[in-house]
């Protein structure tokens, strides 16, 4: 069984960073790819960002790209997502997920989620 556990949400300002954790267990994680999605209620997940198994590449969402940093320590089953110049628009729940778009949309594919406040 996947399951995966997010940490790390919280409130910041905008303009800060903050960096969010999803430790992994129930399959190889080592040989996954991996992503980030986000939600917020009553609207669609939205795609954050997906790691190849080894680290070695990464894509992210254009709403993303040059603030977010995704990576993985495969000795630990821990995938992390760090997020730098946050704005109010960042503002929703985090989502850990096992393999790309859209798999990742299935819930036995998805951890619960952290929340991330972004204040103006």
């Amino acid at each position: 069984e996947v399951k995966l556990v997010e940490s790390g949400g919280g409130l910041v300002q905008s303009g800060g960073s903050l960096t969010v954790t999803c430790e992994a267990s129930g399959f190889s994680f080592n040989d996954a790819i991996v992503s980030w999605v986000r939600q917020a209620p009553g609207k669609e997940p939205e795609w954050v960002s997906t790691i190849s198994p080894n680290g070695d590449a990464t894509t992210y969402a254009t709403s993303v790209k040059g603030r977010f940093t995704i990576s993985r320590d495969n000795a630990k089953a821990t995938l992390f997502l760090q997020m730098n110049g946050l704005t109010t628009d960042d503002t929703t729940r985090y989502i850990c997920a096992k393999g790309m778009w859209p798999r990742v949309l299935q819930k036995e594919n998805q951890g619960q989620g952290t929340q991330v406040t972004v204040s103006s």
